[in-house]
């Protein structure tokens, strides 16, 4: 993501802030929201608070020198004196607003508003379009006839339609606290922003095909062909995004001979109208977000409705309120007749935290299948003298292992997961440990690092080593199970920084 974007933190109706969140909303054609809140830790009769809105905005042309992200915090600006701007700029005709799955958002923000003094909250957004709606509508172009909606997460369509990897690791962070941290920050606009860039992808493929269906002829190009650009073999994600914007500029240029490039719109404010190519995405594309008033209603929880008086109910309960509480031995202890060597089984819900358990030496394995069932993963935890970590209660309440192979992990960011599996099972860990292990598939690297020759030779076939390294005098080693190869590169010595700091080996 591009780390020269302008970041702003509203914080008072007063501020030089506020004043430009209310120029560019009112100039922008284009807006995009997400927003944050304190997750809430369990079933609620209420809705959370939202304490964070993140409005992405961007002028004219579709650059990021005319981009920046506002982030509206909801715990100090008074919310009665946003309210109109954000209700104008929410049913804008002029504004196409962008959004990843937007509604439920839109509805916890219309309850904190209406908690807070404001006489309603916010129930329409229009014109809308949602990024999941974008990335479907470019599946359906590359298979040419209509594609089962894809659910995917913003993080996996960013990688495919930019290229680009997008953090979700503070999430779940409390955003309720104040202030807020860099990391945060910088995370809350990231996430809005990228609205923006995989919008820019999707208009500029519309206006090469004429915003028009694609030729028969790209109908067998996969996903990733039709939005790169080829550079010698290379994908080059920055030119891509330029020559699409190019195309764009170029286009747009073209039809201010016609009535100026703008449509004459009525506004709700005195916005910028949008120009004609973003007036033909609305119009093909475009959607609408209405809340009902049962969506405004929080659900109570059918568990509690459905759940019988009897006597085992109780005990029941207390054993999935205890069951992360560990009570070894652990499965490799020696007086259980094991190695010593720490090993865990990581299901999906805490699938991250297994890189890190790699990164200091831990063998840390996942499913064998994709979408195993509890009894697969307690068998398979029960084979290899594992311990099952995992954030599902409900896998305590499968009685096919002893209590000894199942932990429930508490903590929600990695690096507090890791710190916690650390000190619960007490493992040590040792400097020479970091980076010993492969974290693409938890194997050994070879004991005998490799010469540059012998890391060529290996490479051969599956992975290229980049020119650049040739002269640097580097280390090579090379997983013993995938033959994946590393070096002690930038990022091998700021990894071993990382973990030396959140281990506390420094100390």
């Amino acid at each position: 993501m591009d780390c020269n974007l302008k970041i702003y933190l509203v914080s008072s109706t007063d501020s030089p802030e506020f004043t430009s969140l209310t120029r560019f909303l009112t100039r922008s054609p284009i807006v995009a929201f997400d927003a944050e809140w304190k997750p809430l830790r369990s079933p609620s009769s209420s809705f959370p608070t939202v304490t964070l809105l993140q409005v992405a905005c961007r002028l004219g042309h579709d650059s990021d020198d005319d981009s920046a992200v506002f982030l509206i915090d909801l715990t100090l600006i008074p919310l009665p004196s946003v309210w109109e701007l954000l209700r104008d700029a929410f049913v804008s005709p002029d504004v196409l607003k962008l959004g990843f799955r937007f509604k439920q958002d839109l509805i916890y923000l219309s309850s904190t508003f209406t908690q807070r003094g404001c006489e309603s909250g916010f129930h329409e957004v229009k014109p809308y379009l949602d990024i999941t709606s974008i990335y479907n509508h470019l599946q359906h172009k590359r298979i040419g006839r209509q594609a089962p909606k894809d659910i995917r997460s913003l993080a996996a369509i960013c990688k495919e339609v930019l290229g680009v990897s997008l953090s979700k690791e503070l999430q779940c962070s409390d955003w309720s606290l104040r202030p807020l941290t860099e990391a945060q920050k910088l995370y809350a606009a990231t996430d809005a922003h990228c609205l923006l860039q995989i919008f820019a992808v999707f208009k500029a493929k519309l206006v090469e095909d004429g915003i028009t269906e694609l030729d028969s002829s790209d109908l067998n190009v996969g996903l990733r062909e039709i939005l790169e650009i080829s550079n010698h073999g290379n994908t080059i994600v920055t030119v891509k995004i330029c020559k699409a914007l190019d195309v764009i500029r170029a286009t747009s240029e073209s039809c201010q001979s016609l009535a100026n490039g703008v449509v004459s719109r009525k506004s709700i404010r005195n916005t910028m109208p949008m120009d004609e190519i973003l007036l033909k995405i609305v119009r093909r594309y475009g959607e609408r977000i209405l809340l009902k008033e049962s969506d405004l209603r929080p659900k109570n929880s059918k568990r509690k409705a459905r759940r019988r008086v009897a006597s085992n109910t109780v005990d029941r309960d207390k054993q999935l309120s205890c069951c992360g509480d560990w009570q070894g031995p652990p499965p490799w202890d020696a007086s259980l007749g094991g190695d010593g060597c720490p090993k865990f089984l990581l299901d999906v819900m805490v699938e991250g935290l297994a890189k890190h358990l790699r990164c200091v030496g831990i063998d840390a394995a996942v499913p064998h299948s994709k979408k195993p069932e509890p009894r697969e993963l307690l068998d398979q935890a029960y084979r290899e003298n594992r311990v099952l970590l995992t954030r599902d209660a409900k896998l305590s309440r499968h009685q096919y292992l002893g209590k000894n192979q199942i932990y429930r992990v508490k903590s929600l960011l990695k690096n507090e997961q890791l710190l916690e599996v650390i000190e619960t099972f007490q493992l040590k860990i040792k400097e020479d440990q970091l980076m010993s292990r492969c974290t693409k598939c938890n194997g050994k690297f070879i004991q005998k690092p490799l010469t540059i020759e012998e890391a060529i030779e290996a490479a051969k076939g599956f992975q290229r080593i980049p020119n650049c390294l040739f002269n640097k005098n580097l280390e090579f080693w090379q997983c013993m199970n995938c033959h994946q190869l590393y070096w002690e590169g930038t990022q091998y010595h700021n990894a071993v920084q990382k973990f030396m700091e959140v281990c506390k080996l420094n100390e």
